[in-house]
């Protein structure tokens, strides 16, 4: 659970290293505004595919080697990122950067595989928003206090050395994770995948199998559009909130950073407890209640970046930044509360392919700051996450039902292959770590 969380936490810090200090490079370089945008659309681009295809290895593979080679591939960039030059090779170093970003796929298929399916919810959402933290911590580390303590106290006043020596820091504690992870870590709570099948105590599984799975599911692109409408915003967020500040309010480097951490700070408690009222609603109306939190979430979160782009003084836009950040992480617990029951035996290439949909949201919507002002750009976000919050009414999940309607009395057809309950599968899945009704699996559930 904690090196899930931390693991992720971590990449999260170098994903966005440079974001608060893009300013800095603009000027360094005589850069445009399309070519910062450029770079920030690549830094999240490099991610999409990768969370693609690490969920499928996930179930075949389990998730401890691949995080810790994640990790480690996105570290050594970071710690490049004082050669940079050129707008295009700042792009391309974002753009490898960026696939530290696919280390949520593991994160959450640990938790997943972990805790039953009354807590998943919950824990789901606490360990990615633990992580998402990393989002908040590299604002303030990065703009406020390594890059003036090294502007003034080591390069005397110098603020291009200053911006070209920070981001070795994320990069070390990207380093020592990476390896820390491989060396201290299992797969589940029972051991390592590769042993366990030497031992036959889990099935064999086919990643393009597993892939076809869950690309053919109709509920996981619903879900897909619904995750990039909140993660997706919250990674635009993440690359637009300090230069925001800074342009619309005329704040310093320092300043902007540290306001614009507060959108992530808001994950030290939102997103787990977007997946926890969802857990409590699964208790009181099953996947309905799911649902109807789901939308709910997404509905106030889309009016909120609509009131956020409408400010006109600092203090009021950042209250509504803070509201506006608990729905949008809300939301993103929300989501990986329904995951798991979509296809419980291919988990994780469920889980990357709705993750992806995060990033692909973050392109589109990069691309709109990109080519549009900033209020121009909020506005239409907003438009859209409020539509993305009517999709919940076409999710039907086998053995659950729907927001409006349950459709397995009108003997509608499904994705699903198995005939099993997903509950049951929710169950085998979670048995590879623990034997239903141990003292140990009560003990998890309860941490």
């Amino acid at each position: 659970f904690h090196f899930a969380w931390w693991s992720y936490h971590v990449a999260f810090l170098m994903w966005f290293s440079i974001s608060p200090l893009l300013s800095e490079v603009q000027d360094t370089l005589d850069l445009t505004k399309a070519e910062i945008w450029t770079s920030s659309i690549s830094a999240v681009s490099g991610t999409i595919v990768m969370r693609f295809l690490l969920g499928p290895f996930c179930d075949k593979y389990g998730p401890r080697i691949p995080m810790g080679l994640i990790l480690l591939a996105s570290a050594i960039p970071t710690g490049l990122t004082g050669l940079v030059g050129t707008s295009s090779g700042l792009s391309i170093l974002r753009f490898f950067i960026g696939v530290g970003g696919s280390t949520f796929v593991m994160c959450q298929y640990w938790t997943s595989c972990m805790f039953t399916k009354e807590w998943v919810g919950t824990a789901n959402a606490t360990v990615g928003g633990w992580g998402n933290v990393g989002g908040a911590v590299t604002q303030v580390l990065m703009g406020s206090i390594l890059f003036p303590l090294l502007r003034d106290a080591a390069y005397g006043g110098n603020r291009e050395k200053a911006w070209r020596t920070a981001c070795v820091v994320p990069c070390i504690v990207g380093l020592i994770t990476s390896y820390c992870v491989v060396r201290f870590t299992d797969d589940c709570p029972k051991g390592n995948y590769a042993k366990l099948k030497k031992l036959r105590q889990i099935e064999p599984v086919s990643v393009g199998k597993s892939f076809r799975g869950g690309a053919l599911n109709v509920n996981t692109w619903l879900l897909f559009v619904q995750y990039a409408c909140c993660f997706g915003v919250e990674i635009t967020m993440n690359n637009a909130a300090a230069l925001y500040f800074k342009e619309e309010f005329g704040q310093s480097t320092e300043s902007a950073a540290a306001i614009a951490s507060i959108f992530g700070w808001m994950n030290l408690f939102a997103r787990g407890l977007g997946g926890f009222i969802s857990d409590k609603a699964n208790i009181y109306n099953g996947m309905r209640g799911r649902l109807a939190w789901q939308s709910i979430c997404l509905l106030i979160e889309g009016c909120l970046v609509a009131v956020f782009a409408q400010t006109e003084t600092l203090s009021t836009a950042i209250m509504v930044l803070m509201f506006f950040s608990i729905f949008v992480q809300a939301a993103e617990g929300s989501t990986y509360g329904i995951v798991p029951y979509v296809n419980p035996a291919i988990t994780g290439s469920i889980s990357g392919i709705i993750g992806a949909g995060g990033n692909t949201g973050a392109v589109v919507f990069s691309l709109f700051f990109r080519q549009m002002t900033n209020k121009t750009a909020l506005r239409t976000i907003g438009a859209m996450v409020v539509t993305s919050s009517v999709l919940s009414l076409f999710v039907f999940i086998k053995g659950q039902p729907g927001l409006v309607w349950n459709p397995h009395l009108d003997n509608q057809t499904y994705d699903d292959d198995d005939d099993d309950d997903n509950d049951d599968h929710m169950n085998q899945k979670h048995e590879i770590g623990f034997k239903e009704g141990t003292k140990d699996e009560e003990t998890i559930q309860a941490s």
